[in-house]
């Protein structure tokens, strides 16, 4: 049986947060245990779900180190910031066993890969995808061809396994639009087979910045709480939360008080957050108390994440053993892809 495949990855620019952990990580867990229909939503496909339902699929996860030095960078740091990702892979329950978990750069395919797709997208469709926009706007000293490459090299992340499905947030769809176009247009133009990817979307695919505006990121300082913050840091991040007097006619749908309810319902339940909710409207949210027991909750659920990564520090032999093996696997895979690609592109001399 032809089994569906699965590729997700997240940049190497720091230590993961909650917004990684439950926009990607938790689709990943999700699809590598027990899939869990009310917690996640597919387009179309219902005999996807069905094939997926069976365990029918192949999981590889990566640490996407290369999609990382395309903003300015530490070098001397830049390892063990790959393996701090790593780390974090392993800890939150990332099983090597039943996912290929792998370093993006360890396969060089990828870019070979990227640069024959690069040959059927226009520099005037890059240009025009909002997340080139927005990262302008953020590095406008660091316009590099790297950043407008973005998206064609994660085309060739994902299309290199051929992946049906790919765990994203809302914020990555232009790009995985743009992997479904190369798809259409390298199958199109060269007879290949390659799946048109589409999302797979967990219940937090945007988890909201402690700020309050836009979405928890790395590169926000005093927007996220990372997978390793301990009680007392939670605690100190959500107490800076920017919050109201706590009463209103309407719940504030924007905001610290919006970003404080999601993270309330992604962590105790829509049922607590309809409790505060419905305080905010009548007597009023006592912010002191909700902060802390969101602090309780989040802390439930990072401690033993916290403590397997403990655990892992310790043995770095096992570390290594998995990244090589990892490499080693996708490699078969990304390899098949890419000389079926040279072939019908005419690259490799038929005998």
């Amino acid at each position: 049986m032809n089994k569906k495949r699965v590729l997700s990855g997240i940049r190497a620019n720091g230590r993961l947060h909650l917004g990684n952990y439950l926009g990607a990580v938790k689709g990943m867990l999700e699809l590598q245990n027990n899939l869990e229909y009310e917690t996640f939503s597919i387009p179309r496909g219902n005999d996807l779900l069905r094939q997926l339902k069976t365990n029918q699929y192949d999981l590889f996860y990566m640490v996407a180190d290369l999609h990382s030095i395309n903003v300015p960078y530490n070098p001397k740091g830049f390892q063990q910031a790959v393996r701090e990702v790593v780390l974090d892979y392993l800890a939150a329950g990332l099983d090597p066993q039943k996912c290929t978990l792998f370093i993006q750069s360890h396969v060089p395919e990828h870019v070979e890969l990227s640069y024959l797709f690069s040959t059927t997208v226009t520099v005037a469709r890059m240009l025009h995808l909002p997340t080139y926009k927005e990262k302008v706007k953020q590095h406008p000293e660091n316009v590099n061809m790297a950043l407008l490459y973005y998206p064609v090299l994660m085309a060739a992340d994902i299309l290199a396994y051929k992946s049906n499905l790919v765990p994203v947030g809302d914020d990555q769809l232009p790009h995985l639009e743009v992997a479904r176009e190369i798809a259409r247009k390298m199958n199109d133009t060269y007879g290949l087979d390659f799946p048109e990817p589409e999302q797979f979307k967990t219940k937090g695919s945007r988890v909201p910045s402690l700020t309050g505006e836009g979405k928890m990121s790395k590169s926000v300082e005093g927007s996220y709480i990372n997978l390793t913050d301990d009680i007392k840091t939670i605690k100190k991040k959500l107490a800076a939360v920017p919050t109201d007097s706590g009463q209103g006619e309407k719940v504030p749908e924007t905001g610290g008080v919006a970003a404080l309810l999601q993270l309330v319902e992604l962590f105790q339940g829509f049922a607590k957050k309809e409790e505060y909710e419905r305080q905010y409207v009548a007597s009023g949210v006592q912010y002191r108390v909700l902060k802390e027991e969101l602090t309780e909750a989040i802390y439930k659920e990072l401690e033993p994440i916290q403590e397997r990564r403990s655990e892992l520090e310790k043995d770095k032999g096992k570390v290594d053993r998995i990244i090589e093996e990892g490499a080693k696997k996708a490699r078969e895979v990304a390899s098949q892809t890419l000389q079926e690609v040279k072939l019908a592109m005419g690259l490799i001399m038929i005998h």
